[in-house]
């Protein structure tokens, strides 16, 4: 993992002004995926998905989470970029 670096942004619009944190470029493995989604959504206490598209995968966490996804990232030597 300590070649990726995954990009973390909020996103607001169409989605009736509610507030979601995006964790995007993550590697393409549905197992990892779904661990990570599982693990940052019990630790923030919070709903939320994970979805592979064509070229990445996008984990989706409900509300401003930024501080938590950065400290689980940094504890798991994930570099990341935004915010």
């Amino acid at each position: 993992m300590s070649k990726v670096t995954v990009v973390l942004r909020l996103e607001k619009n169409g989605r009736g002004g509610k507030t979601v944190t995006i964790i995007e470029k993550l590697p393409r493995n549905e197992t990892y995926l779904k661990e990570l989604c599982r693990e940052i959504k019990a630790k923030c206490a919070s709903g939320g998905t994970h979805r592979l598209t064509k070229d990445q995968a996008v984990i989706e966490i409900q509300g401003d989470k930024l501080d938590v996804i950065k400290k689980i990232l940094t504890q798991k030597l994930i570099k990341f970029k935004g915010f």
